[in-house]
């Protein structure tokens, strides 16, 4: 039987994520696996790549090969490389950590608590900027003469 590492698309339109499973060469693309090995989700930024680096080195042993996509999958996360006993390439840009949004909100209070009170200073709609328009008008004229 000959086994592929292949991609398992999931997700909706315009939102794809895959699976990167081992199946049957014969298997259509989202069908029936022999066991997933890990995900690619490429429309978050930088992509989202897990691979269970011991369970593909092991297909890898067996004599799975993988298809064009996964191979570049796995070259980006050096488990090719690994296989083949070449140097491991750079790592992984990994996503940025989420700041802790309590410690944000208790900054931000924090520094509203240290400006003084003052009014609440509202702009004014149309027809009040029009009557102090006329107001400050007839003050000039009443002045002029």
């Amino acid at each position: 039987m000959a086994v592929k590492i292949k991609l398992k698309r999931l997700g909706k339109i315009r939102s794809p994520h895959y699976r990167i499973i081992v199946a049957d060469s014969r298997t259509r693309r989202d069908g029936r696996a022999i066991e997933e090995i890990g995900l690619y989700h490429p429309v978050q930024n930088p992509s989202r790549i897990e691979v269970d680096s011991e369970r593909v080195q092991y297909w890898l042993g067996v004599g799975a090969q993988p298809t064009e996509p996964v191979l570049a999958i796995l070259k980006v996360t050096g488990d090719w490389q690994k296989f083949k006993g070449l140097p491991a390439p750079e790592p992984m840009k990994l996503p940025e950590p989420k700041a802790d949004k309590r410690a944000i909100f208790e900054a931000a209070a924090k520094e509203s608590a240290d400006e003084p009170q003052g009014e609440a200073i509202t702009p004014k709609g149309k027809k009040a900027d029009k009557k102090a328009d006329e107001a400050e008008a007839g003050a000039a004229e009443s002045t002029e003469a």
